[in-house]
């Protein structure tokens, strides 16, 4: 049985690890509050700028922009969105899961990612995975510069015949418990499917849809990407928050454990010192 000193310091060190846990989640909860504003507020603009994209899209040829064109996918690119720190739960596992898995599952596909996000880079990276060399892996940026730098990346490498598709893999927002991962292809943009009962929305358009898809298909890909990373912001914050809350729950529950056993330690400590006297006093008189 630990001695009590053993039990007090132990004691002292979850207590101490109690408040850094508590200080961390309070953090969480703050910047939670601000991604999540920041990740509803945009989904509308994101929304309608992919709605209206397909519905131009469905209108014209694939040749009307290079963007649109489907090819057979033997190159794909992935732009992967993970955390650069821990202490998030399964946050940054449960999404490279499901980007490894899309990567199994491709088969003799060549798969080429893209990371934003230290853990993502490091995991595939110790397993030889292929990978673009450039660009941003660590949050280092505002999301709209990584977004706006990632999307170039990718559409370039599309245009110059490099990659077949490009998809982008990151966490859903939906609660601080739920963040969900999900995989998007982002290039080339698809036409929606409609039904012969359906009619596409009209547009009266200035100028030409021609020009149109050529300023806002580029800009669409760099939203999609900027709104998927605002989600994973979100979800990382939401997740770290409430990993902390449970270590800090589990931190007073390991807690009242050890005092309950230091108590009995001392008890059973006295009641010894008190047949040790008892025993004396006996064998004097």
């Amino acid at each position: 049985m630990p001695s009590l000193k053993d039990i007090r310091k132990r004691i002292s060190s979850v207590r101490n690890t109690q408040q850094i846990t508590k200080a961390m989640k309070a953090v969480a909860a703050a910047k939670l509050r601000r991604a999540h504003d920041a990740a509803v507020e945009a989904r509308p603009y994101a929304e309608k700028m992919r709605e209206l994209l397909s519905n131009l899209s469905a209108r014209v040829s694939e040749e009307s922009h290079p963007l649109l064109i489907e090819r057979e996918e033997k190159r794909v690119d992935v732009l992967l969105v993970t955390a650069d720190r821990g202490l998030c739960g399964a946050y940054n596992s449960n999404v490279i899961r499901l980007a490894d898995n899309f990567r199994v599952d491709r088969g003799e596909q060549e798969v080429t990612f893209r990371f934003v996000g230290r853990k993502g880079s490091e995991y595939f990276r110790r397993r030889g995975v292929a990978a673009m060399d450039d660009g941003p892996v660590t949050w280092h940026a505002s999301p709209d510069e990584l977004a706006s730098v990632a999307a170039g990346r990718l559409i370039g490498r599309f245009l110059n015949g490099e990659s077949d598709a490009a998809y982008i893999v990151y966490s859903q927002f939906r609660s601080a418990l739920s963040q969900v991962p999900a995989a998007a292809r982002i290039i080339p943009v698809a036409p929606p499917q409609v039904d012969e009962e359906q009619h596409l929305t009209e547009y009266l358009l200035e100028p030409s849809i021609g020009d149109l898809l050529s300023n806002l298909l580029p800009k669409n890909v760099e939203v999609q990407v900027y709104q998927a990373l605002l989600e994973a912001t979100a979800g990382e914050h939401g997740a770290r928050m409430t990993a902390m809350e449970s270590a800090t729950n589990n931190a007073s529950d390991l807690i009242s454990a050890l005092t309950l056993q230091m108590n009995r330690a001392r008890q059973a400590a006295i009641t010894k010192e008190l047949l040790e006297v008892v025993s004396t006093a006996e064998a004097l008189g």
